[in-house]
């Protein structure tokens, strides 16, 4: 009774809201339809580059040899390559050049949802903002048009919304309803209330004390820098003159003959794998660097005010059974008010974010007073049988938020809610803030004012309804004919088909035969994760230029498992070191810089310090255990343990395990690296286990099941269990 009490008195206190709401919500998709009415009245786009891409080399020659480009466009995250899309589909002659890797900073390192913004609308009904409303509005516009043009890289997603107060049901339920009116024909499923055991069964992780009920809604997920890389990828197939590592050195000017004044007029380049410098000239220059808008800005004028005021929002991967395979989570409220979302990803959990203040670095690095921030949060909702261990956090990492202050604003302070388009004296458009959701009006935004600016011609934006790379034939059982032609694992080629679409089966004939009976094609880079060589070949098809581009964006096992990404670095700078005729001093210098990435940017570092920042605090029996477990292996009881000892144990049981897998089991705790693991790095070790802040530690696995077996001769799994960072 008491839930349907609730329920009514819902309908009373959200109905007014709701019917305001609805009329905004009818009055702005009419002036939003009739504004792109142009687009259904287009001619088809033809693509330039329908077959194979244009090579990394070819694109360089492109922006050396080109005597004008119409624009060019300094960024390749999402809004710099949106604008580079949007650029080259209304006939314009465009480069775009990034001075890392497409995607390389926050694009890739967001929540990883599609999104209107809840709290946004929140806020917009509770201040009667009208402008916050229109940005809720247009982002649930972006993200109906984002879910159409990349289907393989993007689907809904129900996200749950606990409730353990009875007045708030109502509460929630007439702002996730109004959420759902603002969408109006672009709601993607309407949204429901749920009983607590409904709820339960749902999301059976979920703390059950004072549990009410739940509401679920839907919003968007989507692959970030896969989504990124099909967007740049995308235009550089519509003719732009597209690469990656080319840094901007300085800005261009000339002289303009009828004011006199000083214009810029394209960049100076740096291929950074070469070092050789180059001009790329172009009419308009359009600065599309996010957290390093700035540094661009001022290559303009060194006097101008900095207008980003970058802000860090950590995420962390858990295993995927902390949450049900296709239910997400929403806080919308935690103990410091901000919001966390609890998401399914990739077969894996994603919590974050948070918001922090922040130096504009191009390596940011995840605090552990943050993941921790995250890891209290999760405990919060989570049943207590839900042992939220320190150890299970498997990849953790830091994205640069860039907020703006708006400088044509006279309270130059503020910071700007939405994006802003800046146009310089001379003449350099900047695009900055903004979310990713609606990078594709932004960046149609930037056009037409850029366009105006300049008093150049071209034609209307195009890209409302375009699809991106690989989607335009993928089907939801496009993997199944993957399996059938093929002899793909399923795993594999669903993963294949919601990666690359329907390019998928270009990477699927680069697999080679494995020699089994099942699967007939497609070796693994690394046993848990579907991944395989083959795709570190077409990668570099798609301008992958280092093993961290493979292990970060064109996959995402770093974003996954860090322990799982060092394991499959080796295998994989071998085939782009023959791909791409690498030295075997360059093999050597990219694995290091792969695995300095891991460990400082995608949360190692902050493993390693669980083990050597814990201190022993163990029983004396605990003590003694260990004791006689470590001088099964110490057997000359020298304090040490070295890999010949552990060989010595594992034959003596019949088990045969690979030397440099050992080394790298070994390694994993040897905290001196000295090759040797002594007594009290095992004791600190196992003190770390029973604290949760490490967990599925190979080394005490093996120690521990080798222990139990020796009498039995039995053998002897060294898999890992979930890694941990």
């Amino acid at each position: 009774m008491a839930f349907r009490r609730a329920a009514k008195r819902t309908i009373l206190l959200g109905g007014g809201a709701v019917a305001a709401i609805y009329g905004l919500s009818q009055l702005s998709a009419y002036k939003k339809q009739t504004q792109h009415m142009f687009v259904d009245a287009a001619e088809p786009l033809k693509l330039l580059h329908p077959d194979e891409l244009p090579s990394r080399e070819s694109q360089l020659c492109a922006l050396q040899n080109t005597k004008e480009f119409d624009v060019l466009v300094v960024g390749g995250g999402a809004t710099g390559s949106g604008c580079a899309l949007d650029a080259v589909t209304r006939n314009l002659k465009t480069a775009l050049v990034e001075r890392d890797d497409f995607s390389s900073g926050t694009s890739s390192r967001s929540t990883k949802l599609i999104h209107g913004g809840v709290r946004y609308l929140q806020k917009a009904i509770m201040k009667l903002d009208y402008e916050q409303y229109m940005m809720v509005k247009e982002a649930l516009h972006e993200r109906s048009n984002l879910l159409d043009i990349a289907p393989h890289l993007s689907a809904p997603l129900p996200i749950m919304l606990p409730v353990y107060k009875w007045w708030q049901l109502p509460y929630y339920w007439a702002g996730i309803k109004m959420y759902d009116l603002v969408a109006g024909g672009q709601c993607l499923k309407s949204s429901y209330v749920l009983s607590k055991a409904k709820a339960l069964e749902l999301f059976p992780m979920l703390k059950k004390d004072k549990l009410v009920g739940a509401i679920v809604y839907y919003d968007g997920q989507h692959n970030d820098a896969r989504m990124n890389l099909a967007i740049a990828l995308t235009a550089a197939r519509y003719g732009a003159a597209t690469a990656n590592y080319t840094e901007v050195v300085r800005l261009l000017k000339k002289t303009d003959p009828e004011t006199g004044t000083e214009r810029v007029c394209g960049a100076r380049c740096k291929d950074v794998i070469t070092g050789k410098e180059f001009d790329v000239r172009a009419k308009c220059v359009i600065n599309a660097t996010g957290p390093f808008t700035d540094s661009v800005r001022k290559m303009d004028d060194e006097k101008i005010s900095n207008i980003c005021q970058p802000s860090a929002g950590v995420h962390i991967v858990i295993p995927g059974y902390y949450s049900p395979d296709n239910m997400g989570l929403l806080d919308p409220s935690t103990s410091d008010g901000r919001v966390i979302f609890f998401l399914p990803w990739e077969k894996m959990t994603i919590a974050g974010t948070t918001d922090s203040p922040t130096d504009v670095t191009p390596h940011p690095m995840p605090r552990e007073e943050d993941v921790n921030f995250i890891l209290n949060e999760i405990r919060n909702y989570l049943s207590p049988d839900v042992e939220v261990r320190r150890g299970d956090v498997l990849a953790a990492w830091s994205g640069i938020r860039p907020l703006v202050t708006d400088p044509n604003s006279k309270d130059t302070q503020s910071i700007c809610r939405n994006h802003i388009v800046n146009i310089s004296e001379s003449g350099l458009v900047t695009i900055a803030g903004g979310k990713w959701t609606t990078y594709r009006a932004m960046a149609e935004e930037t056009l037409d004012s850029a366009m105006k600016a300049h008093k150049m011609k071209s034609s209307k934006c195009n890209t409302v309804g375009l699809m991106l790379e690989g989607g335009k034939d993928w089907t939801p059982t496009l993997y199944i004919r993957l399996v059938q032609d093929y002899g793909l694992e399923m795993e594999v080629a669903q993963h294949l088909a919601s990666t690359y679409g329907d390019k998928a089966f270009d990477v699927a004939k680069l697999a080679k035969v494995t020699g089994k009976r099942w699967p007939v094609v497609g070796k693994r880079l690394v046993s848990e994760f579907p991944y395989i060589e083959s795709e570190v070949q077409y990668a570099i098809k798609e301008y992958a230029c280092t093993a961290i581009d493979i292990i970060a964006r064109r996959t995402r096992l770093g974003f996954l498992n860090v322990q799982a990404a060092e394991e499959a670095l080796p295998g994989i700078v071998e085939i782009m070191g023959k791909e791409l005729k690498w030295s075997e001093q360059k093999k050597k210098e990219e694995l290091e810089a792969a695995k300095q990435f891991l460990y400082y940017e995608m949360g190692s570092k902050t493993r390693s310090e669980q083990l050597t920042n814990t201190e022993i605090n163990l029983t004396p029996a605990d003590v003694d255990r260990y004791k006689n477990r470590f001088h099964k292996f110490d057997k000359q009881k020298k304090g040490f343990i070295t890999v010949v000892d552990v060989k010595h144990v594992l034959e003596s049981i019949s088990v045969q395990i690979d030397e440099n897998t050992l080394h790298d089991i070994l390694n994993e705790v040897d905290l001196n690296k000295n090759g040797q693991v002594e007594f009290n790095e095992f004791l600190q070790l196992m003190s770390a286990v029973q604290k949760g802040r490490v967990s599925g530690s190979r080394f005490a696995m093996l120690m521990k099941t080798a222990e139990e077996n020796l009498d039995e001769r039995d053998a002897v799994s060294v898999d890992r269990s979930g890694g941990g960072v």
